[in-house]
């Protein structure tokens, strides 16, 4: 008799999960509290597309997938950078050719994922069903559906069921028993929804191969593109201060807001009023926790374990990668649910909280400093290196374009290659440095 494996949450990184899990021969029942989305969108004014990078496509590939995924992607080749009074300029996000991310919707991926998991008689997805509670040690959940409440029992339950997650709040009520840790961190800023339509003799209005960023100081926009030639735009913006979410509250401060701060994304978004009334502001906040698993019984994985804030582009790709480290472990371990399990969360735990910290670090250098000098040059400097030097990768392509190395490892000697590189583009001689002498003294760093 095949092992059952339960699975809470049809989410990107839960429907991945079932995938590999059928594959590997097990019985998969995935339990989603929303609707079918391929009966009909329930996210309006919530992020519809995502930046693909290596390490999401790496695990979409061990599960044979991804030159389908790939077809339904844009690449982004760098930043487009629009500061305010001054011409915009790009600044490609390697000096290699083949290194770029890609802007992926993210209902497509999703509904790619389920039709892909429907091709497997071993995955039965029930929508419609919120789960409420979870048997740890039982590895059994209780959920409601339009036929009231009813129960399901597995080998084990794993929960890719989001920030929100029940099965974590699960684990948190055994807090003592499990000694288990938690935190929950919000930035004091917001996210809104806006967009650029497509246009009708040129699709896209604006260059379509590249994350586009209106950095403003204390607040952004940030713009992906879409297949169809529109662009979805993210307002990252403080709830405080007077021009706060909370303070621009009637058309005519947006209007003089959006007027003062991005004159000329204006002429791109005549109907942004619109928009930005009728889309809900979004809360930004990281989340770690400790232990991942209870019992053997029970694992948590995805945002349900490491939810983080979007601005290294990694939420989807660490999630995704969760699955393949998952899987790889099961290859190493066998089935021990205990033992893999238990590999799993020690392998992953610091990574996650690597990624967590370095997304919140890109949100102030992406706010604050993509038009500083220094930042500039050290942007400049890593371009040439890249170009010139195949075995050199910046911090930014360590964590993007290197997904055999942990994010623990990226964030420690892109922090070293950071500091060395900021001390040098900082020096009055900067123009007289040769390019070798940089390379050399990055050299020296290690992993």
């Amino acid at each position: 008799m095949k092992e059952k494996i339960i699975i809470v949450g049809a989410g990107l990184c839960g429907t991945l999960l079932a995938i590999r899990m059928a594959q590997r021969g097990f019985d998969v029942k995935v339990y989603e509290r929303r609707s079918d989305m391929r009966k009909g969108m329930e996210d309006a004014g919530r992020s519809i597309n995502l930046a693909l990078s290596s390490r999401g496509l790496k695990a979409l590939d061990m599960a044979g997938i991804k030159e389908a995924i790939l077809e339904e992607c844009i690449p982004m080749r760098g930043r487009m950078i629009h500061p305010l009074g001054v011409d915009s300029f790009f600044s490609a996000y390697s000096g290699r050719k083949e290194d770029y991310i890609n802007s992926v919707s993210r209902p497509g991926l999703n509904i790619a994922l389920l039709d892909e998991a429907d091709r497997f008689e071993n995955i039965e997805v029930v929508f419609d069903a919120k789960v409420t509670a979870v048997d740890l040690k039982e590895a059994s959940i209780t959920y409601q559906t339009t036929n009231g409440t009813q129960q399901d029992q597995g080998s084990v339950v794993i929960g890719t069921d989001g920030a929100g997650s029940v099965v974590r709040r699960s684990m948190m009520a055994q807090t003592t028993r499990l000694l288990f840790n938690y935190s929950q961190d919000f930035l004091r800023h917001g996210y809104k929804e806006l967009s650029i339509l497509p246009g009708k003799d040129t699709p896209w209005k604006i260059e379509k191969e590249a994350l586009h960023i209106w950095p403003r100081g204390n607040f952004m926009i940030i713009a992906l593109p879409n297949l169809d030639g529109s662009f979805t735009l993210t307002m990252f913006h403080p709830f405080d201060s007077e021009i706060g979410f909370n303070a621009l509250d009637t058309k005519e401060k947006v209007k003089a807001f959006f007027e003062a701060y991005y004159p000329t994304l204006l002429p791109y978004i005549p109907h942004y009023q619109e928009e930005y009334f009728e889309n809900p502001v979004g809360t930004l906040g990281t989340i770690k926790c400790y232990p991942w698993q209870a019992y053997g019984k029970t694992l948590i994985m995805g945002d349900a374990s490491h939810a983080i804030v979007p601005f290294y582009g990694q939420g989807m790709n660490s999630s995704l990668e969760d699955v393949r480290i998952f899987d790889e472990t099961m290859e190493e371990l066998g089935y021990d649910w205990e033992k893999v399990f238990t590999a799993f969360q020690d392998k992953r735990r610091h990574n996650a909280n690597a990624i967590a910290d370095l997304a919140i670090d890109n949100f102030y250098e992406m706010r604050d400093h993509v038009d500083d000098l220094n930042f500039k040059r050290k942007r400049m400097i890593e371009m040439q290196l890249e170009q010139e030097y195949p075995d050199y990768y910046s911090k930014y392509s360590l964590v993007t374009f290197k997904p055999e190395l942990s994010y623990e490892e990226a964030m420690n000697l892109g922090r070293r290659q950071d500091k060395l590189l900021l001390e040098l583009c900082s020096r009055d001689d900067f123009d007289s440095i040769p390019l070798n002498e940089y390379k050399k003294r990055l050299s020296a760093l290690s992993v």
